[in-house]
């Protein structure tokens, strides 16, 4: 009997024992409300000492502050001056803007006073010559531009006052040389019919042949089956 009582204290199946310490527990609260505040004053004088030791104190905080206070001016400052640079790029391309109109209104300005001038070079050929009477060329032009093109100008007038209207016809013809060779052109679609009073300015574009060279442009102003007038010009 002793001996099974023995074996159970003995082996696994012995009963459990539960060690409680006599000390009571508002005691057991202090004691660790002691050992943590020991240990918070610890950590506290190790914190101050490790300040101590790099240098931080109230001077550096002061300076700390003082730096932040710089910091918020320079933003203001920065703020500033991209406002003025907002401004000045504003500015800037108000005037380019302002140029770019300047330059286009001189360029029309330019091209009236060319047109201008030839309008002038015009009227002052309507002046009519001494002695002169009936219908005159007074101005034929002719110029061959890019793209195997000819331009043309004719001025007629009819001098004098209270003249009676005129009815006619304007033949152009075109001559110079076409692969080496003599070559003659009358203008495209023929004779142009002709009707005023006073003065009247005729001008038009001719497509010329590849390869053909103009030397000489002929105006006639044709009255019915009579030639009234009749101009050349060399280029």
């Amino acid at each position: 009997m002793r001996f099974k009582l023995l074996r159970r204290r003995l082996t696994i199946s012995a009963p459990r024992m539960k060690v409680r310490s006599a000390m009571p527990w508002p005691l057991r609260w202090a004691s660790a409300a002691i050992v943590l505040g020991f240990c918070g004053a610890i950590s506290l004088w190790a914190f101050e000492l490790g300040k101590e030791i790099a240098g931080v104190d109230n001077g550096d905080r002061e300076e700390l502050s003082r730096l932040r206070e710089d910091v918020v001016k320079l933003r203001q400052e920065r703020d500033r001056i991209q406002s003025i640079l907002n401004t000045s790029g504003s500015a800037i391309t108000l005037e380019r803007a302002a140029q770019e109109r300047m330059a286009s209104q001189l360029r029309v300005l330019d091209a009236e006073n060319r047109a201008l001038r030839e309008d002038l070079g015009f009227f002052e050929k309507l002046m009519p010559a001494s002695g002169t009477e009936g219908v005159a060329i007074r101005g034929l032009q002719a110029e061959v531009l890019s793209g195997a093109q000819l331009r043309w100008q004719v001025l007629v007038i009819q001098p004098g006052k209270n003249t009676p209207e005129f009815r006619g016809q304007l033949e152009l013809s075109f001559s110079g040389t076409l692969d080496g060779k003599p070559w003659t052109m009358p203008l495209p679609g023929g004779a142009q019919a002709l009707q005023f009073k006073q003065y009247r300015r005729v001008e038009g574009m001719v497509n010329l042949p590849p390869e053909a060279v103009v030397k000489n442009v002929s105006a006639r102003i044709v009255e019915g089956t009579v030639s009234r007038a009749v101009q050349n010009v060399s280029l």
